[in-house]
């Protein structure tokens, strides 16, 4: 395991992620100096401050004395793995800084939850592994009364997050090399069919892609007039890091916007695409777009359940996030039904309407949805379409085979023969996901049994948070938050939502002795 070069690369994060933190810190300065602050932003960009000058020369600091190493070396597969997992720990670190900062240089602060470092670790994991739950809300914590330098941080480290902080890394640091593609191939799915050669110049064309669509967001938000720079800036920033985080207390509910919703859900169900579909349109491969099945099984997942759902819906009484009564008829019904499916298939957790109160098999199907989650290589979490839709030919050719043992018939996506190693890791990746969701209820349960909690809220909130999603039932439901949970809970969804972000396998083999003794 060669760890200079891991460190060296963890060393340019840390700067990469201060410049981040730099720009945030700017733009406080700038509401403070033109007068459109109170103290709270005062202090914000202290934090802020703070945390640019702590991250830089930690960062600089690793950099200097391993910068020595050569370049040219080639990165194993090993350290591509402890780089992505180290990655997101230690930089969720320190993007909980500014929370934490903010709320100890404040007098008036004692009884925010960013008082402690669990709470702001769990609300910056949350952001970068683009998840968007949150410790906020509430008489004491409302997410609106937050400094608007911390709001934009939190919506930006949804950004970061989208398509990870190590594409990121590899997109705007080409002196990697070599060592860029096996760390995409690591961090996401993106890396099946196209995406291949060069992958310095892949990174920068989908991140090119990525900066153009958050652009576009911004502008249509804003164009509706029910939102300001600020708010579009931010909700575009979440959207497309399919994350949730959003400045209002009752999130996109609180604009009662039909124009909102309509340019939200179009966003999502645009995150929630495999890139390489993308990149495939900028390289004018539209066979290869129109030939896309997990694409196709996407969109019918999403068409099929929104209408099922906006059906169930009708004559059924229920409130907006905001605590307005839904009224209308179909269509109205089909407005919060389709954003709803695209906010928890992709994973977003934006929320219009308490979907708590909704019909049972409204709500099963949400669930489902979430676990289905969006295609790989996109910014959407959950076991996503493509594992899925392998995972059902699996299970129909077993089926086939009871009753016709002598015929072997290969399992094909389009025209894709799925190999072996493929089936198993669907099959795998499937009973891992239900493995962490039991152990994340258990231990929620367990630590949370002073507070009474129902088995709904554990189950969902562990489900939730592995599937990178935000909101659950009950407890943690659309109009509710995780600010009541225990230090311990918070730590257990903080590793949940950890591992969904990197599908699993890079932070679980760091428990595997014969990872770090390279048998």
């Amino acid at each position: 395991m060669n760890y200079r070069f891991v460190a060296r690369q963890l060393g340019l994060l840390l700067v990469v992620m201060s410049v981040a933190l730099a720009a945030t810190m700017i733009y406080e300065l700038i509401l403070v100096w033109g007068g459109e602050a109170d103290a709270g932003e005062a202090m914000a960009a202290r934090a802020l401050g703070i945390s640019t000058s702590l991250g830089a020369i930690l960062g600089g600091t690793i950099w200097f004395f391993t910068r020595k190493h050569d370049q040219d070396w080639a990165l194993a597969r090993r350290e591509a793995m402890l780089l992505v997992a180290t990655s997101w720990v230690i930089g969720a670190a320190l993007a909980a800084l500014p929370f934490l900062l903010w709320a100890h240089l404040g007098s008036s602060h004692a009884d925010h939850p960013f008082r402690t470092f669990t709470a702001c670790y769990f609300e910056a994991m949350s952001g970068l592994s683009t998840t968007g739950a949150t410790v906020l809300g509430g008489e004491h914590s409302k997410i609106a009364d937050l400094p608007k330098g911390l709001l934009l941080w939190r919506s930006l480290t949804h950004w970061l997050g989208g398509l990870g902080i190590v594409v990121l890394f590899v997109a705007v640091l080409p002196m990697v090399g070599t060592a860029g593609k096996k760390m995409f191939s690591v961090e996401s799915t993106a890396d099946k069919g196209g995406v291949r050669p060069r992958i310095t110049e892949t990174a920068r064309v989908l991140w090119l892609i990525y900066l153009g669509l958050t652009v576009l967001c911004i502008m249509l938000l804003k164009a509706t007039g029910k939102m300001g720079w600020f708010d579009s800036v931010n909700h575009a920033f979440s959207v497309m890091g399919t994350g949730g985080l959003s400045t209002n207390d009752a999130s996109i509910g609180g604009f009662d916007s039909v124009a909102v919703d309509l340019i939200l859900t179009a966003f999502m169900i645009l995150a929630g695409v495999n890139f390489v579909v993308y990149f495939h349109l900028v390289q004018r491969r539209w066979r290869s777009v129109l030939d896309d099945v997990e694409l196709r099984i996407y969109l019918a997942l999403k068409i099929l359940v929104t209408v099922v759902i906006a059906l169930n819906l009708l004559n059924v009484g229920y409130k907006t996030t905001a605590g307005a009564d839904v009224e209308g008829g179909f269509f109205t019904m089909l407005r919060y039904a389709s954003f709803q499916t695209a906010s928890l298939q992709t994973g977003t957790g934006f929320c219009t309407a308490d979907y708590d109160a909704w019909p049972m098999m409204s709500v099963t199907l949400l669930m489902g949805l979430m676990l289905i989650g969006g295609c790989g290589g996109s910014t959407a979490g959950g076991f996503k379409v493509f594992r899925f839709w392998v995972l059902l030919k699996v299970l129909f050719a077993a089926l086939e085979r009871a009753f016709r043992p002598n015929v072997v018939r290969p399992i094909k996506v389009g025209k894709t023969t799925i190999e072996d190693d493929t089936k198993l890791s669907c099959l795998v990746y499937f009973a891992m996901m239900i493995l962490l969701t039991a152990l994340g209820t258990t231990l929620t349960l367990l630590f949370e049994e002073p507070n009474g909690i129902d088995v709904q809220t554990a189950a969902s909130a562990s489900y939730a948070s592995l599937c990178n999603v935000g909101p659950g039932l009950h407890g943690v439901g659309a109009t509710r938050n995780y600010g009541w949970m225990q230090p311990a809970t918070l730590w257990v969804q903080s590793a949940l939502m950890c591992l969904g972000r990197l599908e699993v396998y890079a932070l679980l083999v760091l428990l595997v002795p014969r990872f770090w003794r390279g048998d």
